[in-house]
């Protein structure tokens, strides 16, 4: 068995690669199974839109204007 990168034959890194591969894959795979599919989702479910009303002016100032 190798214990260093550096001094590890052709096989070994073979093996590395082939290991790191396959867990990749594997990673994706389950990001993909598990993220929620947002078109059936949003379907399945009612959407509450918003619609925007007049136009409301706010002040934070408690002083009262003189003019």
């Amino acid at each position: 068995m190798n214990h260093s990168i550096h001094s590890a034959d052709r096989a070994t890194h073979l093996k590395i690669v082939v290991v790191a591969l396959v867990a990749g894959i594997a990673v994706a795979a389950f990001g993909i199974a598990a993220r929620t599919n947002a078109e059936y989702s949003q379907t399945a479910q009612s959407t509450h839109v918003i619609k925007a009303g007049k136009p409301v002016v706010v002040t934070s100032s408690a002083m009262s204007e003189i003019r």
